[in-house]
């Protein structure tokens, strides 16, 4: 009799042990799987912001003549301060354009003014015209806050990972830019002074043909 007491007392116990542990068992799983849904949708949103740039050809044109334009009008045989200020700033406003686009503020002017950037900043590029550093800098700052606040306006989810994607895009753009004038700097033959040429008027007739319908559509 003791004995059957004593089996009934142990299964009693157990289940319930068993009892009080499923529920702090299932709030475990859950908080897990909640956080792992949670650094799922930050990756996803990364790799969403890392590959926007080059799903348009008018910023990816634009990020890349940042770049090729601020060493070529640094005459730049090497990175240095006067070549990294346009890049430094452009991807630097940007992230500010695309935290104001992503808070919902759009204004009209965004697409013409992209088109405007890629005119000037092609023939920038295609003339090698050095400008003053502070007026540089501001130039590509106006640039860069349009071109922010397309991309945040069509960014999505973890906005702060999408920003941060957007942003190491557009900053490995600018580099191979860089990479690319400092390329046709040091080389001094003719062919590498018209591909620069040609490469800036390709951005330039880019800008021209998309002011059209960017204005078309403001109006």
């Amino acid at each position: 009799m003791t004995s059957i007491l004593n089996r009934r007392t142990v299964l009693t116990l157990a289940g319930t042990a068993a009892a009080l542990a499923s529920p702090v068992a299932m709030a475990h799983l859950g908080a897990d799987a909640g956080a792992h849904a949670h650094h799922a949708d930050a990756f996803s949103s990364l790799l969403e912001g890392a590959i926007h740039p080059f799903t348009g050809l008018d910023h990816l044109a634009a990020m890349l003549s940042v770049g090729l334009w601020s060493t070529l009008s640094a005459k730049a045989q090497r990175v240095n301060l006067q070549a990294l200020t346009g890049p430094a700033v452009f991807a630097g406003t940007m992230l500010i354009g695309g935290i104001v686009g992503a808070m919902g503020m759009h204004t009209p002017a965004v697409e013409p003014m992209i088109a405007a950037s890629l005119l000037v900043i092609g023939l920038l590029v295609a003339t090698r015209l050095h400008l003053p550093t502070l007026l540089g800098a501001a130039l590509m700052a106006m640039f860069a806050l349009y071109h922010g606040l397309a991309h945040g306006a069509e960014l999505s989810g973890h906005m702060g990972a999408a920003l941060a994607g957007m942003v190491a895009s557009t900053l490995t753009l600018h580099g191979a830019g860089m990479w690319l004038g400092l390329r046709l700097q040091k080389s001094a033959s003719a062919p590498s002074k018209w591909l620069a040429r040609a490469a800036g008027g390709a951005v330039a007739i880019l800008g021209a043909s998309l002011m059209v319908p960017a204005m078309a559509h403001v109006l």
